[in-house]
């Protein structure tokens, strides 16, 4: 009987200790620096799979947790995620965790640098962001005057008549980035061409921008990066309309107005966000000939973002987008456009959606999404010349100028991602196809061209140790491409079908808490077709310049390199991070574009793969706050862009006069920007930005039909921006702000003058010295 007493009792003994802590319960409240309580914050036990959120009043419950030891991790919008550690006997029932502002945004949760979601800090590879605070700070209306601001990245404009304008990362041509909308590669080629004007910021909720190869996750003509633009999700009830307007040298007009608005029910189960711009602006002429620089612009955007969700464990989401846009630059811009020298105008719209759904397991271990997006394009062109003199024969041959574009492309997929306690498995299979029919009958133009390609793609994020992260993946693309493009008498043609493997390794090495290195090799590939500069005309001595496809073009390869050491602290409340980046990236079969003929008026550009090529060199950015008051970044590029071999890119009817280079050109050595935020008081704000662009190789066609290369010079432009909140009520604000946009006037001197001009000939800023002022209204931070 003793015996039975006894077994009993080491049965209760065994038993209850397990049944007590799995009733366990751990209340708290989220606080910032200044003790106001932090609503929607993330609580989780790291481990156990167990979180919650925090109430209005900043309060927590976790319950059922297993151990009376736990560490919990806290995550809000805004602000340093905090890891605290609890342990007996602290008291259960009162943990106080106070959060820090993150003014450098190093916590942000991204999504471009593994396809799922992660803490900034804990991505395998260096991710850029930006965000409405820099679109205020540099008064940007559109996401091409927003990307400067950040290492690696620099915007030009290409063309004096129609601001054809891309974005070049780590020293590559636009057609080396991937730009996404909302991860989903719909942003084609045509678009490429004058699409970074034609996405307000208004619409815009963060740039994601991946420096190097990204081929391994998203496919195709990611050799230099991805620029992810994620649109505004509805998080909260907010609205707000703003106005800005600027007076360009003081002489010409941009007008926008903007808005969005975003609706959430009181469940978080429902949400819509609507946003919308009008641009208008006056077309700019540097030097009085009466050509414009700068062109007239007219553009209205809509769209729209919505989700809905079925349960917990399941979300639909919806986005949609309409974008009308009409350009012109050149001289008498009242005329229609064969009655001028020069003209090249523009009529685009475009329709952009995309649906996915979602559906988590309810351990939220598993997730599974479907999703498909789409976008229709069509743009009526003129690009014609010298239709403006007395002889009327002139003008009937300048008729001939006017195009007509179709483009549609789509992205179809799925994709598997599980949670381990601490790796991450993530695959999926990709269907994307791109349609172009692009046509100037005048010149037999034709580009007929349809892609379509099949991708499959896994990687696995491997914790080996505490501090070690490594990230294994590969994707392999089945493409087929069957282009035909003709040009007056030349006809090419480029159908092949080919398989490319592009595999990735990254790794993540915590140092200390404080010092992070990154590494990794990303192969990368372009397949032979027409690009964003081959959709685009310029002219040069009143003729037309157009871009033809080589004879049997190859399969453009990459391969590309990178190590970052980045090291974060905080001195108090003080935030500081530093990143010393180094790249390397090595091409095989570059496509290249030479100069080649002239015949009826036409220019011939020929794309040829050229010798092979390397970029290299640093990215260096340094960023602090000292407190919510003051934020201060600092960023800059030290770089080469070299071919291996001289490369031709004007060939001349006497072989002596060719022109060859080593250096790319419109790539210069150096550039930078700057970016001071500074909150005087809780009202009046003052922010401080610049870009430097160095010194650079930039092409000028002659009149007597020669090219010669020309050294630019650098230059600085400082902008300031100033404004001022009145809090009207709790949920109605009113700011005034003013500024003036490259504040020194730091821009070009020397353009072409007259219908003769070469408009490729631009280099430097792109805009002159521009006096800015507006008005924000509604319910805004």
């Amino acid at each position: 009987m003793t015996k039975n007493y006894i077994g009993l009792l080491l049965t209760i003994l065994y038993i209850c200790p397990i049944t007590l802590l799995a009733q366990i319960k751990i209340q708290g409240k989220i606080t910032d620096a200044d003790n106001k309580p932090i609503a929607a914050a993330t609580i989780l036990v790291e481990g156990a799979g167990i979180a919650t959120s925090s109430d209005v009043s900043g309060n927590f419950v976790l319950e059922n947790i297993k151990s009376t030891s736990a560490t919990l991790i806290t995550r809000a919008v805004g602000y340093q995620t905090n890891r605290t550690s609890i342990k007996p006997p602290q008291d259960l029932s009162d943990i106080k965790i106070t959060l820090l502002e993150d003014n450098l945004s190093l916590n942000e949760v991204v999504v471009s640098a593994t396809r799922y979601g992660l803490d900034r800090r804990e991505a395998p590879v260096v991710v850029n962001v930006l965000g409405p605070k820099l679109f205020n700070a540099t008064q940007s209306v559109a996401m091409s005057e927003t990307l400067n601001y950040q290492p690696g990245v620099r915007v030009e404009n290409n063309c004096q008549n129609c601001g054809f304008s891309q974005v070049r990362l780590n020293g590559l041509d636009g057609a080396y980035s991937q730009i996404l909308i909302n991860s989903r590669s719909v942003f084609s080629a045509l678009n490429s061409v004058y699409g970074l004007d034609q996405i307000p910021t208004s619409m815009i909720d963060r740039i994601e921008v991946v420096r190097s190869g990204g081929s391994a996750l998203f496919g195709a003509n990611a050799i230099a990066g991805t620029i992810n633009i994620i649109t505004k999700d509805p998080i909260e009830n907010d609205w707000q309309i703003k106005s800005t307007n600027s007076l360009i040298d003081g002489k010409a007009w941009d007008n926008t107005l903007d808005f969005n608005t975003s609706y959430v029910e009181e469940d978080l189960m429902t949400g819509v966000t609507f946003y919308g711009m009008h641009r208008d602006r006056q077309a700019w002429d540097a030097n009085g000939d009466g050509f414009s620089e700068i062109t007239k612009l007219k553009n209205t955007t809509f769209g729209t973002k919505a989700f809905f969700k079925p349960s917990e464990y399941n979300k639909i989401t919806l986005d949609l987008s309409v974008l009308s846009e009409f350009r012109r630059g050149g001289d008498r811009l009242a005329l229609a456009p064969h009655f001028t020298d020069i003209t090249e105008q523009l009529q685009t719209n475009s329709l952009i959606g995309g649906l996915t759904y979602d559906q988590y397991s309810k351990d939220w271990k598993h997730k599974f999404s479907l999703y498909a997006s789409a976008q229709k394009t069509k743009r009526d062109s003129y690009y014609g010349g010298l239709g403006g003199s007395t002889a009327p024969q002139d003008s009937l041959i300048a008729a001939n100028a006017y195009g007509v574009t179709d483009d549609f492309a789509m992205v179809a997929g799925g994709q598997y991602t599980y949670n381990f306690e601490k790796d991450v498995f993530t695959a999926g299979v990709e269907f994307n196809a791109n349609k172009t029919e692009d046509e100037i009958a005048g010149y037999n133009r034709i580009i007929d061209q349809k892609t379509h390609g099949v991708g499959l793609y896994a990687q696995y994020e491997w914790k080996v140790i505490d501090p070690l992260k490594m990230l294994l993946g590969a994707r392999y693309d089945h493409t087929h491409v069957d282009g035909k493009y003709t040009l007056l008498n030349n006809q090419r043609s480029s159908e092949q079908n080919f398989g490319t493997f592009s595999p990735r390794f990254t790794l993540l090495y915590d140092i200390t808490p404080e010092l992070q290195f990154r590494g990794g090799y990303a192969r990368g590939f372009r397949a032979p077709q027409a690009f964003n500069e081959d959709m685009h005309v310029t002219s040069i001595g009143g003729d037309q310049v157009f871009v033809l496809i080589g004879k049997d073009l190859e399969t453009e390869y990459s391969n590309a390199y990178t190590g970052s050491f980045n090291y974060t602290r905080n001195f108090g409340r003080t935030q500081t991070s530093l990143l010393i980046e180094g790249f390397y990236t090595d091409l095989q079969n570059p496509f290249t574009t030479v100069m080649t003929s002239q015949e009826d008026n036409i220019i011939l550009r020929e794309m040829r793969n050229g010798a092979g090529s390397k970029v290299y060199g640093t990215n260096i950015e340094l960023s602090v706050a000292p407190s919510n008051a003051l934020t201060i970044q600092a960023g800059g590029t030290i770089q080469r862009s070299k071919y291996k071999e001289a490369q031709v890119i004007y060939e001349a009817e006497d072989p002596g006069n060719d022109i060859s280079t080593f250096r790319y050109i419109r790539t210069p050595n150096a550039y930078g920007y700057l970016n001071t935020n500074i909150k005087a008081s809780k009202q009046f704000a003052i922010d401080l930005t610049g870009v430097y662009t160095g010194s650079m190789v930039a092409t000028h066609y002659q009149p007597d039909e020669t090219m010669l290369l020309k050294t630019t010079k650098d230059f600085a432009e400082l902008n300031l921006r100033l404004g001022y909140t009145f809090a009207v009520r709790n949920n109605f604000n009113i700011e005034l702000f003013g500024g003036i946009q490259n504040m020194f006037n730091a821009f070009q001197k020397d353009f072409d003058k007259g219908p003769l001009r070469d408009s490729d000939y631009v280099y430097g800023p792109t805009k002159p010295r521009t006096f800015t002022f507006g008005i924000k209204i509604g319910h805004f931070h």
